[in-house]
């Protein structure tokens, strides 16, 4: 279960950066993965991007599905849904929604961020309790730590790099690292283009801790869009591969 979060994560993941009002995407941006298991195709995953007023302030609302199809399906099945409510001023979430199935793991939280007073409220709907718990002054939630990646200047990235991260996911702070591979040409569905080779590292304890089964491929541009992702599982592997995308704010190249 913890490989399969993280691969999930990997998809709406980031890079710690300086945050500012500038940023490389817009509304009416989609993106849309092809996940596969051991070979067989196991379903997609998608987000798009969109305009809303949230507490009288325009937000982005960033909406992340992922589904489970097939025969993957009739074994593991999977219904994810992840919202993310991030302020255009500073671009920091204020609201995320986590509704999620599975397997047999089933959650549905919403969370409300407090930066100022570094606090977020949970609110647990499968039963009904709230709490409130610390956050540092960078939280992120899984979809606003995504697209805080895209607003980073991708030519200052070099080899042996290590990039940090805090994402608040359901009652804790994940704390993850991100070294930088290398550069390499990948070959995809729409032609080949340069990518930033990625791999994580997750803290355990107090030591991080290297996640040799996954790495991940973003795109060496503005876009910085997640291109293939590869994941190691104790039984088969997962893949995602872009499959589709629309309404990008700067042009992708390929070859």
């Amino acid at each position: 279960m913890k490989k399969f979060i993280l691969f999930f994560t990997l998809i709406l993941f980031t890079f710690s950066i300086k945050i500012s009002a500038q940023t490389n995407y817009k509304s009416g941006e989609f993106l849309k993965f092809r996940i596969h298991y051991s070979g067989l195709n196991a379903g997609f995953a998608t987000i798009d991007v969109k305009d809303v007023t949230l507490n009288g302030k325009s937000h982005y609302h960033i909406i992340g599905k992922g589904n489970s199809s097939g025969a993957v399906r009739a074994f593991f099945k999977v219904d994810d849904l992840y919202e993310s409510y991030i302020d255009k001023a500073d671009l920091k979430p204020t609201k995320f929604v986590r509704n999620i199935v599975e397997g047999s793991y089933k959650r549905h939280q919403i969370v409300y961020f407090d930066h100022a007073n570094k606090k977020a409220k949970i609110e647990n709907k499968r039963d009904g309790k709230t709490t409130t718990e610390p956050i540092p002054f960078d939280a992120q939630d899984l979809l606003s730590a995504f697209y805080s990646m895209r607003n980073a200047d991708h030519s200052t990235l070099k080899t042996g790099d290590f990039l940090n991260e805090n994402i608040f996911l359901m009652d804790e702070t994940l704390k993850f690292k991100l070294k930088i591979l290398g550069r390499e040409t990948l070959k995809t569905k729409f032609g080949k283009i340069n990518t930033i080779k990625i791999r994580p590292y997750v803290q355990s304890g107090r030591i991080f801790k290297e996640s040799e089964s996954v790495t991940m491929w973003v795109s060496d541009d503005d876009n910085l869009v997640p291109l293939k992702i590869k994941a190691g599982l104790l039984v088969g592997s997962l893949n995602a591969d872009l499959y589709e995308y629309k309404n990008l704010k700067s042009t992708i190249k390929f070859n």
